[in-house]
């Protein structure tokens, strides 16, 4: 439906309202991007990862002993170099090389189990995390409102789950752990220096503290870097769901190129953003190699006087060269960890935020299940706004008895499709809006899966699932057997064309049903409705994009559908209601004429002139 009465025409970017929760989320997934990265340590964000931690404390485990592991067997090294130069090979002692030699080999085959139990036990860790974490969003969302949807676009919700979800992951595996054996490796080294050598430890140690002056400047620049990177990989996902979603629509009217200028636009922003951040960590490289090289010189002054006037043993000079080339990896480590944290933390902020967001519409503690209903709707003075102030449906009073065929007609906007929504719960009404009712029972008193198990809605947008057209058919009622997915095709008579198709019911449908017409991907969401046989029917414009041959299918498997069944009959083609036992016509929200089709034809009000226009050849309906 257009404008705000229909719902649909609200979509993505468009005025329409939705909880206020929602709105401030959406506005969230735009403005996140602004300070993309987090606090070094965020408690909210903290206090929730146990939650994830504790079930994979055993790989954690693992992987933190091969990491300590490995770092005391690297801390080692060189303090065994230092003890072999001078005690053994300056003092020609040969047999004490043999054991130096042989604990050698076991650093080395130490630093390879580490190494190996490192690596397994986080991989192990990590995805374990990610298949959590993924699968809980993943539900999560399924079980968030309507309204939601309309006030978030997709692609920034799947750069969440993908992109964030991924960061969170690095951080809680490989990221803190990464973190804490950096930190005793650095302590490790400067220990063992200063005991080696206090004086020469410090001189040797003095270009830390210029070091840090540099990183910390550097961390603005790359801060903001970062962050540009991560706003236009969120333009770029954004663009490119939308573009292939919308590929039918681009080759019909022939935007081809102005969506590849578009995406082009978007993806150079990209790249330009990841050219600025690729400088920045190159730079930081080389200055680290320069602090090394500054090391290295005073090393060699201090170091190789001290040598010179026999205050110091020449092993302990190699061992300092060994430790300043172990001691500055470790710090340019942490300098690209520090902002991996402060990504990871951003991440893990706009996750729990999402996972947060509670649905709109809840069943009530005291929910009951629907029992099976004849099929009675009563809507009892019904109001409806999607935003405060923009009120949709006026006071809509209008009862359906069970088994009766009612259509709701009226131009673009009138607030047809909102009528349905309201129904099936997929928005809510106020608590002064009015009430709606099946059977008696008010639907916000029932759960919301006892209530849409009891209504099948075929909207005009056929949307089919990849996988075979069995599974389509099925997807309501999957211990529905095959010979009921048989009947319902026949039923709905698409049964013959379905054996023309290569293999089936076992054909695949492709992607969003591309491999099948419109008519012929309603007719199998109408089969999918029919499957769950819900006491209510509703056709949500269901044949506004099918040919007329699928339309008189439609209309002479809605004659048997019918029967014993409450049909609701949405539609912009008249001609397709004229059998209804009732037509309702809505004009900005309001009920405005109610009677048959002859009935309604002798008033000559709205539907006179709906109809009148689309019989008129030459004259334009206008519902186009």
């Amino acid at each position: 439906m257009g404008g705000h009465g229909g719902g649909r025409g609200r979509g993505r970017g468009g005025p329409g309202g939705g909880p206020p929760g929602s709105r401030r989320l959406a506005s969230s997934l735009d403005a996140d991007y602004e300070e993309e990265l987090g606090k070094v340590y965020d408690s909210k964000v903290i206090t929730r990862l146990p939650k994830y931690l504790i079930p994979v404390w055993k790989p954690l485990g693992i992987g933190a002993l091969g990491m300590l592991i490995t770092t005391i067997a690297q801390i080692a090294t060189p303090l065994l170099i230092a003890k072999a130069t001078d005690d053994y090979i300056l003092a020609g002692n040969l047999s004490g090389l043999n054991i130096i030699a042989i604990i050698f080999v076991i650093i080395a085959l130490a630093i390879w189990g580490g190494e190996y139990l490192h690596h397994i036990g986080l991989a192990i860790a990590g995805q374990k995390i990610l298949y959590r974490m993924r699968t809980e969003m993943f539900n999560h969302l399924h079980r968030l409102s309507m309204a939601f949807f309309d006030q978030n676009k997709v692609g920034k919700l799947m750069s969440r789950v993908q992109n964030d979800v991924s960061q969170l992951q690095e951080l809680l595996t490989g990221g803190v752990l990464n973190l804490l054996v950096n930190v005793i490796s650095l302590a490790g080294i400067i220990i063992v220096m200063l005991s080696m050598n206090p004086r020469l430890a410090l001189i040797t140690l003095s270009v830390v503290p210029i070091l840090g002056i540099i990183v910390v400047i550097w961390q603005q620049y790359a801060r903001r870097a970062f962050i540009r990177v991560r706003q236009a990989i969120a333009e770029v996902n954004d663009r490119l769901q939308e573009g292939i979603s919308g590929v039918r629509v681009t080759q019909s009217l022939n935007r081809e190129d102005v969506n590849y200028e578009q995406f082009d636009d978007v993806n150079k922003a990209h790249f330009d953003a990841n050219l600025s951040a690729i400088r920045l960590q190159a730079l930081m490289q080389p200055t680290v190699q320069l602090m090394t090289g500054i090391a290295y010189g005073l090393l060699i002054i201090f170091g190789g006087q001290q040598v010179l006037a026999g205050t110091m043993m020449p092993g302990v000079l190699i061992g300092f060269i060994l430790y300043i080339q172990r001691f500055f990896e470790p710090v340019m480590a942490l300098t690209m960890e520090y902002t991996q944290l402060q990504r990871a933390m951003a991440s893990g902020a706009r996750i729990f935020e999402l996972l947060d967001v509670e649905p709109e519409i809840q069943d009530k503690p005291d929910a009951i299940e629907l029992p099976r209903i004849e099929g009675g709707i009563d809507f009892d003075h019904v109001h409806f706004s999607y935003l405060p102030g923009l009120e949709v449906l006026h006071d809509i009073d209008l009862q359906i008895k069970p088994g009766e065929t009612v259509a709701i007609v009226g131009r673009t906007g009138a607030g047809k499709s909102s009528m349905m929504n309201l129904l099936a719960r997929l928005y809510e009404l106020e608590d002064n809006g009015g009430k709606i009712t099946v059977d008696d029972y008010d639907v916000r008193e029932v759960t919301q899966q006892s209530l849409r198990q009891q209504i099948g809605i075929v909207p005009q947008d056929a949307f089919l699932f990849s996988g075979t057209v069995e599974d389509n058919i099925r997807y309501g009622n999957m211990e529905a057997s095959r010979e009921d997915v048989v009947k319902a095709a026949q039923t709905v008579g698409v049964h013959n064309f379905i054996n023309t198709m290569e293999e089936g019911y076992d054909s695949q449908v492709g992607e969003r049903g591309g491999n099948l017409s419109a008519g012929q991907r309603q007719l199998v969401c109408l089969a999918r409705a029919i499957l769950t046989n819900p006491p209510i029917l509703v056709l949500d414009e269901a044949t506004s994009s099918v040919d007329t041959n699928a339309e008189r299918i439609m209309q002479e498997s809605l004659k048997q559908l019918s029967r014993n069944r409450t049909c609701i009959i949405i539609a912009h083609r008249l001609s397709t209601v004229t059998h209804a036992d009732r037509i309702i016509a809505l004009e900005k929200g309001a009920i405005v004429e109610e009677g048959t089709h002859q009935e309604l034809l002798t008033k000559k009000g709205l539907y006179y002139s709906m109809f009148g226009a689309m019989s008129t050849p030459g004259l334009e309906s206008p519902d186009n």
